[in-house]
């Protein structure tokens, strides 16, 4: 099964009439019940990432419960939009980039299945190699560098220009630990991202207002369905891949439970 992730403004993504399901775990429910239905011939699970009425801010989000909840249900590539803020004035609101690589500057979500025992995980490559490779011929961009601030707060112009200094191209709020945790899963994992506004250091003005993203997204979302649809068709949901592999074990206890 395919897993779709929706971001800021993408709340709902399956037509009509599709089942819902509401998944316990043991870290708790996600942001909200997963809707699984069809698109493009293919069998895809879907959950807001900031529940149906964007009642979890970025750094509230439970995350481990939702990657534990879709894979428990036959997820096992997972597609991720979201939107992003962009640090390189040549990529302006309505980009869509595939990002290649992450910066994480979070530091108080819980970001591990872990939590005991000796466990590393390799996260050189942090996306799905094979499910990036979809993806990117419908996007704009497909070498970006994504880096991930805690949030809730927007970047300070200061902050905005030291990233873009670093050479990286995005900035957004949740792709870590989403990211991680897929590793940790050992889902094909990918995200899709969607610049809404440059970023506070990268124009003048009053910076980046909550309402303007939104705003943003709203116009852009239909471009942002296409490219999800075209690369849901493009992925065969059964195609081995090496993310399924990795060189740690499964965290244990991955049983669905669902009512």
């Amino acid at each position: 099964m395919i897993g779709v992730i929706g971001g800021t403004g993408l709340y709902r993504f399956l037509p009509g009439g599709s089942e819902q399901r509401t998944v316990d775990t043991p870290y708790g429910r996600p942001s909200a019940p997963i809707t699984v239905g069809e698109v493009a011939g293919r069998e895809v699970a879907f959950l807001p990432r900031h529940g149906l009425g964007h009642e979890f801010s970025p750094h509230t989000v439970p995350y481990r419960a939702n990657l534990w909840a879709l894979r428990s249900l036959g997820v096992r590539k997972l597609l991720a939009p979201c939107a992003v803020g962009s640090l390189d004035g040549a990529a302006g609101p309505g980009t869509i980039a595939v990002p290649e690589q992450l910066v994480d500057r979070t530091f108080s979500r819980p970001s591990t299945y872990f939590d005991g025992g000796g466990v590393h995980v390799s996260s050189a490559d942090p996306y799905c190699p094979a499910l990036r490779a979809t993806a990117a011929p419908h996007a704009d961009r497909a070498d970006s560098t994504m880096v991930v601030i805690e949030g809730p707060r927007f970047s300070t112009r200061a902050e905005s220009r030291w990233y873009a200094a670093q050479g990286w191209d995005l900035v957004n709020m949740t792709g870590l630990p989403e990211a991680a945790l897929a590793r940790e899963l050992k889902l094909c994992y990918a995200s899709i991202a969607l610049v809404t506004d440059l970023d506070a250091g990268i124009e003048s003005g009053e910076g980046v207002r909550t309402e303007d993203v939104l705003a943003e997204f709203r116009a852009n979302l239909p471009r942002l369905t296409d490219v999800l649809t075209k690369t849901i068709a493009a992925t065969d949901p059964a195609a081995p891949c090496d993310c399924a592999a990795g060189d740690h074990d499964l965290p244990a206890g991955l049983d669905p439970v669902w009512v």
